[in-house]
């Protein structure tokens, strides 16, 4: 039986707070005393970069884990926040067409996850903005997917396209895949709309709202530039907070 719990954070349309919430999250279960690994699957390397770690620096990278064969072990960084990072850097542009045409590709990320099986209470991946390989492998290589959205007009007109992904992914290549629901972002609980939007998905979707919504705040956007998660940087506000009960409600689930 598997002791890590492996968590895809996926939307392929950007602006949605996905990499905050993986950065934000990932330091909310070190402080909970869990040994948390980030993996940035994005080849923009926002997570590595808000991370303190400049992708510009790096010889190697997650790119090369998933296309030549490194040992993860070279790749891994340790970051201020207490949690390991498996880096990303632009070349990950290229990982799609270099995996295209591999046999087994939607397997690349799950042998890397089962190589450090036991190594880690919790991998989070943080999946690019699209559903192409990389989203695909991340989701075979997942228990479980938390999707977080924007409370916005047709921010969810996208979660119809992921859903019908991850169908697929169960279907042929991951059977054990959950979603664990969605994840409100940037929310402002004051506006009806924000209310309404929440509502509108739990009911078209079927799907649970992971609580509580994580409200919007400036904190958010001033955190990266000093290369940590909102949980050092603001450690009292409510979008910190916010995140500390998501990863204990994360935590008494399984």
């Amino acid at each position: 039986m598997s002791t890590t719990r492996v968590i895809a954070v996926a939307n392929q349309k950007g602006g949605v707070a996905k990499t905050t919430t993986v950065a934000s999250l990932g330091s909310a279960f070190a402080e909970l005393g869990q040994r948390v690994l980030l993996v940035d699957l994005d080849p923009q390397a926002c997570l590595t970069f808000s991370l303190g770690i400049d992708p510009e620096d790096l010889d190697i990278s997650v790119h090369h884990v998933l296309t030549k064969g490194v040992p993860v072990t070279e790749v891994l960084a340790t970051t201020e926040d207490g949690v390991d990072l498996l880096p990303a850097t632009i070349e990950l542009a290229r990982a799609e067409a270099d995996l295209l045409t591999r046999t087994g590709r939607e397997y690349v990320i799950r042998s890397v996850v089962e190589e450090l099986d036991g190594e880690y209470d919790w991998i989070l991946l943080d999946c690019p903005p699209s559903l192409g390989v990389l989203t695909v492998a991340a989701l075979t290589a997942a228990t479980g997917v938390v999707i977080p959205l924007q409370c916005e007009t047709l921010s969810h007109r996208g979660v119809g396209q992921l859903l019908d992904t991850v169908h697929d992914v169960r279907r042929f290549t991951n059977r054990e895949l959950e979603v664990w629901g969605v994840l409100p972002t940037l929310y402002d609980g004051r506006t009806t709309h924000a209310r309404t939007v929440l509502e509108t998905i739990s009911e078209t979707y079927d799907l649970a709202v992971i609580e509580p919504p994580i409200p919007k705040s400036i904190r958010f956007a001033e955190a990266p530039a000093s290369g940590r998660s909102i949980l050092t940087t603001a450690r009292s506000t409510k979008g910190a907070e916010a995140y500390r009960a998501v990863a204990k409600n994360l935590l008494g689930r399984g």
